[in-house]
């Protein structure tokens, strides 16, 4: 997909796509020199509305965003035309922005769109149609429209890189898979990448990780990412679950398990948004951690009632292997605060069905030790649309993580705090750093969407922590 600039002679012949506000239809009509009178009972721009209409042989499409639209509304209005109406377009459209249109606004709109081009088709017999090779025509008045052409087209190409890994089955994105991801994000981005199967993950000590992975014939991966910048006064760690497939292991899942593919949403957030952060070039350092794993059956499988070690030193009781997400991100989180002591550290993990029965699919369930990070993560989410909201770490609901056996176990076994007890377990691998943030992001990184007729990816966390990142600079 081509993104042109203000063209000298736009196309007549395109469909020629022009966002609105709502109640500003016939200014905007007017501000675009096209004589079209447009009932406001017939459109009125309001949000998720379209009309349609020809003038001089060629075809226009008004999308309303309704009076003050946000990020996601105007990403989500713009992604429809692609990925809906793509039989209007051919070889060639007209992205014409009107006056009113702030960065943000058109920013969302060029992301939106050329996330419109997704489909979780790969493997039809009849491929979906093709988008990679369409021309598109901006017209806007915002000054720097290049630059920000170019950010849109690298948050976009971030997003679809999440949607992917998540959408992909998990005989194609396995441990080594992932690993092999980022060894490739290394080579085109010069970075520091190390990727440790079993043997090497053994001699660090990642004991919780691999017990993980015991019970599978895919051979774990430990994948580390540093990104450094001369300019950084910052660095800050990523964590992300990178469970390829969960099927709880022999507290085998009694529901859903066609669904575990999704289990290393965190993953597919941390990679997209490394990916990002360097496709940007921000001034910030940054080391990501994926501990990679498939949680399956055989008679190597961890047992109920082992008592585990950890990167961190401590015993865990093992309750339950299906509370599997826990014990990688324990060992990841070790091992980044051990060795590279960043200034801040956030994981993200589809951790507990808590997490969904306390806010559904409507926002991640936030954790942190720290108010800056807490209102930081917050204030970002709500202006980009992938919204937080914190629950408490009182040290009472750490207490239900006692072991009588072990220094800690990994499951409570109550049907209570699910999301705040799991929380308390991965505190303790902290290290007591004084700046971290846990995101329970189990209902909003794969969910039902007006985009596809199952379940998919979301790419939950890749605009999050961008703007979160640009917020701290």
């Amino acid at each position: 997909m081509q993104f042109k600039l203000n063209p000298k002679n736009p196309s007549s012949t395109g469909l020629r796509v022009i966002p609105v506000f709502e109640n500003q239809v016939s200014d905007i009509l007017t501000e675009k020199n096209l004589q079209k009178t447009i009932p406001s009972l017939l459109f009125s721009g309001k949000k998720d509305s379209q009309f349609s209409f020809e003038i001089e042989g060629q075809l226009v499409l008004l999308i309303g965003l309704g009076e003050n639209p946000d990020y996601k509304t105007v990403e989500n209005s713009l992604r429809r035309v692609l990925s809906k109406q793509s039989s209007l377009i051919e070889k060639e459209v007209l992205l014409d922005f009107p006056a009113e249109m702030d960065e943000s606004h058109v920013e969302a709109a060029l992301v939106g769109f050329k996330l419109g081009a997704y489909s979780i088709g790969f493997f039809k017999k009849e491929k979906p149609k093709d988008h990679s090779k369409l021309k598109v025509e901006i017209i806007t008045s915002l000054k720097k429209a290049k630059d920000l052409a170019a950010r849109a087209g690298k948050i976009a190409d971030a997003k679809i890189e999440a949607f992917k890994l998540v959408d992909l089955p998990p005989n194609k994105i396995t441990p080594e898979n992932l690993g092999d991801w980022a060894k490739n994000l290394g080579k085109k981005f010069e970075l520091n990448v190390k990727v440790w199967d079993s043997k090497k993950a053994k001699s660090e000590k990642l004991e919780a990780f691999l017990a993980v992975g015991r019970g599978s014939a895919k051979d774990p991966r430990f994948i580390i990412i540093e990104y450094r910048h001369p300019k950084a006064s910052k660095h800050v760690g990523l964590v992300g679950k990178g469970v390829t497939f969960d099927t709880g292991g022999l507290n085998i899942k009694t529901q859903g398990m066609h669904h575990m593919k999704s289990d290393m949403g965190g993953a597919a957030a941390v990679l997209a948004t490394t990916q990002l952060v360097a496709d940007l070039g921000l001034h910030l350092n940054l080391t990501s951690i994926v501990p990679a794993v498939e949680n399956a059956i055989d008679k190597d499988a961890y047992l109920p009632s082992e008592v585990i070690g950890s990167h961190a030193g401590l015993s865990i009781e093992v309750i339950d292997t299906d509370a599997e997400g826990r014990l990688i991100l324990a060992d990841g989180l070790s091992y980044l605060i051990k060795n590279y002591a960043p200034d801040q550290v956030i994981d993200l993990a589809t951790l507990t069905g808590s997490a969904i029965g306390t806010f559904g699919y409507e926002c991640a369930a936030l954790f942190t030790n720290d108010g800056t990070i807490s209102y930081g993560l917050q204030s970002a989410g709500e202006e980009i649309g992938e919204k937080s909201w914190p629950l408490p770490l009182w040290e009472s609901f750490g207490k239900e993580m006692d072991s009588e056996i072990a220094d800690i176990k990994n499951y409570h076994g109550k049907p209570f705090a699910g999301a705040i007890t799991a929380a308390k377990f991965l505190q303790a691998f902290t290290h007591e750093h004084p700046a971290w943030a846990h995101l329970d992001i189990a209902g909003v990184a794969f969910s039902d969407t007006e985009f596809a007729k199952t379940k998919t990816g979301t790419a939950y966390g890749v605009g999050l922590l961008l703007r979160y990142f640009e917020s701290i600079l």
